[in-house]
């Protein structure tokens, strides 16, 4: 029996760090691979509390969702402006597009997620656990999971994360899926390779 393998990260090995702009500060979560300045995917937390713009991330392809607060109005290049104002309401867009952020009520927390484009694809989602929640094996496939409120267990490998943890499920070759369990919100990204064009 092959397992999956789960890594633990704790908000004391987030990293805090400035825009790239200047603009404001980000949490990041992790980056992968870690510590690359050319990575090909990053996950990190933004905290807004002023209206303003966008860095700009050439190559990369972005996708946010607001985790906390009134909510904000995104104006993505020459599109129409696009609002956030519930909870885990989700926007993608291209890195090198010129975006200006207008708070709607107030500061907002927002989670964001960034892929080398050609390289990697993402899927982010929101999700409830009342109970079991199954990982199923996928080649070359990786979850991250961050705990917004509540608890999580994982059943094997045995591990226990708390409100603001992070979890990194590998398959690799593992043949078992990976069991959830708790009660809480998570926000998910399933991480895979871009198919050839």
């Amino acid at each position: 029996m092959s397992l999956a393998s789960v890594r633990h990260l704790h908000p004391a090995s987030y990293r805090r760090m400035a825009w790239k702009n200047g603009g404001g500060i980000t949490t990041e979560l992790v980056r992968s691979p870690a510590d690359a300045e050319n990575y090909d995917w990053r996950v990190s937390i933004a905290d807004i509390a002023q209206d303003g713009d966008f860095s700009i991330f050439p190559g990369i392809d972005r996708q946010l969702m607001l985790l906390e607060g009134g909510g904000i109005e995104l104006v993505i290049g020459t599109d129409e402006p696009t609002r956030l104002e519930q909870r885990f309401r989700k926007v993608a867009f291209p890195g090198e597009a010129p975006v200006n952020c207008y708070l709607l009520d107030g500061p907002t927390r927002d989670f964001n997620v960034m892929c080398r484009r050609g390289a990697v694809d993402a899927e982010l989602l929101a999700r409830t656990i009342v109970g079991p929640m199954l990982l199923f094996p996928a080649a070359d496939t990786t979850w991250l999971l961050y705990v917004v409120n509540g608890h999580v267990q994982v059943k094997a490998p045995a591990v226990a994360a708390e409100a603001g943890d992070t979890l990194i499920v590998t398959f690799n070759d593992a043949t078992q899926p990976v069991v959830l369990n708790g009660a809480g919100e998570l926000v998910l990204v399933r991480f895979k390779p871009t198919p050839p064009a």
